[in-house]
């Protein structure tokens, strides 16, 4: 595979086969994110679960403490007096039928969908089109509530879904490369946490096989999971 001369030039400062400590990592996370935009830093974690199976489906959401870095665009589906509660919290778009026949027509233009419990029979019908997206309303990930003003102050203030895939890997977006050193380390340690609480009692063996942070234009690092600890 060919990568670019930023890619590269980035590649040389990491050692082949070398973990490095949560705080290496992220300095070299940093140092490599030049390219000409605010680079997402992510974290890959590769967990020993088979996702094939309901019990070792490990999901769930995490409030980062320094938030993304990223605009999310909130859409809230709810009526009446829930509608002008989610208006005035700072949801981006709100309404009901006309923002179910939007979807359908397909218009997917926002990040988090929130709704109510009333209107998911509605909401129910678009399974189809924002399931596959990771769209889909869940009770489970706070977003099918009647408290819709906290839920989208929630999800602006940096609350985020995550749910492993079917090769039994996380990968979330977890800040901005311009964001201070201190602060990124307190969101990914926060994220960890979480993961490793989430343990499925059915998992066997290692659980965090292996845990990778990088940028969006940069190289994956290895973190020596000790430094976690």
């Amino acid at each position: 595979m060919k990568h670019s001369k930023r890619f590269n030039e980035a590649q040389k400062n990491v050692s082949p086969g070398v973990d490095y400590s949560l705080e290496d990592a992220i300095k070299l996370v940093k140092d490599g994110a030049t390219a000409k935009f605010d680079e997402t830093v992510e974290v890959t974690i590769r967990l020993g679960v088979d996702p094939r199976h309901a019990d070792q489906v490990v999901r769930g959401t995490v409030a980062l403490p320094n938030g993304t870095g990223k605009d999310v665009r909130v859409l809230v589906i709810a009526k009446d007096a829930k509608a002008s509660e989610a208006s005035d919290a700072g949801a981006d778009f709100v309404g009901f039928d006309d923002m179910v026949n939007k979807i359908q027509g397909g218009w997917y233009d926002f990040d988090v969908v929130i709704a109510t419990p009333d209107v998911m029979a509605q909401v129910g019908k678009l399974g189809r089109v924002l399931g596959p997206r990771g769209l889909m309303p869940n009770p489970k990930a706070g977003t099918v509530t009647m408290d819709v003003a906290s839920a989208v102050k929630d999800v602006k203030a940096g609350k985020i879904e995550f749910r492993v895939d079917k090769y039994g890997i996380l990968h979330v977006g977890v800040g901005k490369a311009s964001f201070e050193h201190d602060k990124l380390e307190e969101n990914i340690r926060t994220f960890l946490e979480v993961v490793q609480r989430l343990r499925p009692p059915a998992a066997k063996g290692q659980y965090m096989r292996s845990v990778t942070i990088g940028s969006t234009m940069g190289p994956g690092i290895r973190i020596d999971k000790n430094s976690l600890v």
